[in-house]
């Protein structure tokens, strides 16, 4: 805790005009900044002395939709083969998200300082654009790809932002919340033709329950599944 104490009072005297937010969740400091204050802010990590986050371990996006509003928008969900693993506090609100719907979350490490931290940055749907830190961590150019094929984020300034797990001429983005399960397009192989060709899926719709485990306040471990 000490150690965090003082990676946040650090954070705070170099960073402070930048920050939207900073608490420590799961053990690990975060904080928040916006998307125009992201280049400056990452040059601060990596380079300030106080601070020398030299790795960026991971970047991935965050779907925001519907969050905190449902479990899973359907009552057809399968009684076996899968579980919930929670039961939802009946006595406790649900909050509903209204900030912005996307987020691209960095995570750092200081080899120098033996420190760790996650960065947040929300995007809008309407433009979820943010700047490209690839120049300054190379490790971000393949994931920034990834988060750009998977949920549909912009990277300004990246080399050669393009998909990077799906197929060439791949209809939308596999990880947002609103994708179809199914997917929108399925491939095979027409002996006519005698080539691959696209045609709509004709997958009957099914709904698929994932077990999904939650720590948050709105949620406590059902010990009948323990």
């Amino acid at each position: 805790m000490a150690t965090l104490q003082a990676l946040t009072s650090s954070i705070e005297s170099v960073l402070e005009e930048f920050l939207e937010s900073i608490d420590i969740a799961h053990g690990e400091l975060c904080i928040t900044v916006e998307p125009s204050n992201l280049l400056t802010v990452a040059k601060e990590l990596k380079k300030h002395p106080a601070l020398k986050f030299e790795q960026l371990v991971d970047l991935c996006g965050v779907d925001y939709l519907h969050y905190g509003k449902d479990e899973w928008t359907t009552e057809n969900a399968t009684g076996t083969g899968f579980e919930r693993a929670v039961r939802r506090l009946d006595n406790k609100p649900s909050p509903h998200w209204t900030g912005k719907r996307f987020a691209v979350v960095y995570h750092f490490l200081s080899v120098t300082h033996n420190h760790r931290l996650r960065l947040k940055v929300f995007v809008s749907e309407a433009q979820p654009i943010v700047d490209s830190v690839a120049e300054l961590w190379a490790s971000a150019n393949w994931a920034e790809r990834e988060a750009y094929d998977l949920y549909g984020i912009l990277f300004a300034g990246h080399p050669d932002l393009r998909r990077i797990l799906t197929d060439y001429g791949f209809v939308g983005h596999p990880f947002r919340k609103d994708f179809p399960l199914e997917g929108k397009v399925e491939v095979r192989y027409d002996a006519t033709l005698e080539r691959v060709i696209y045609d709509k899926v004709d997958i009957e719709s099914r709904t698929l329950v994932p077990k999904v485990i939650r720590d948050d306040n709105r949620y406590i471990e059902d010990e009948a599944q323990v």
